[in-house]
Order: structure tokens, then C-alpha cells, then sequence
């Protein structure tokens, strides 16, 4: 699943594809900006991304991607 952050007073966003379901990262998120704390997401290399949860502006979720087929798969 592709994600999308945006932060606050950065012109750049950071996109990231992710293992994770859509209902873990929307949790994940709104416990972020509830609580002030960092939003921490890893994405399908291993990478970790760690957010201030004070910062954040948006984060826009991409829908699930099925099973690719082909040479795209590679």
C-alpha cells in the first residue's frame, strides 16, 4: 500500500510503500496525533520512518495492491 505524509512546513512530502494494512496505519496515525508522540511506519525494504507526531499535516493512504503478474513482478 502506497503512503503518503505531508508535513508541516515542508514542501516535499514523503511516500513510502508499506506491508502494512490500511486499519493498522490509520490507527497508528490517529494515536500519533492524539498523543503528541512520533508516528513510526516501515516500509517493504525494512526502512523505518519516524514522524513527529506534532508535525504531521495529512497522511493519505493508498488503496491495497494485488498480487502483480508478469515481468512487473520482478
Amino acid at each position: 500500500m502506497e503512503i503518503k505524509i505531508g508535513i508541516q512546513n515542508i514542501g516535499r512530502e514523503i511516500v513510502l510503500d508499506s506491508a502494512q494494512d490500511a486499519d493498522e496505519v490509520a490507527a497508528a496515525v490517529s494515536k500519533a496525533i492524539s498523543t503528541g508522540n512520533e508516528l513510526r511506519l516501515s516500509d517493504e525494504k525494512g526502512r523505518i520512518v519516524i514522524v513527529p507526531g506534532n508535525a504531521l499535516g495529512y497522511v493519505e493512504l493508498g488503496g491495497e495492491e494485488g498480487r502483480r503478474v508478469g515481468f512487473g513482478a520482478l
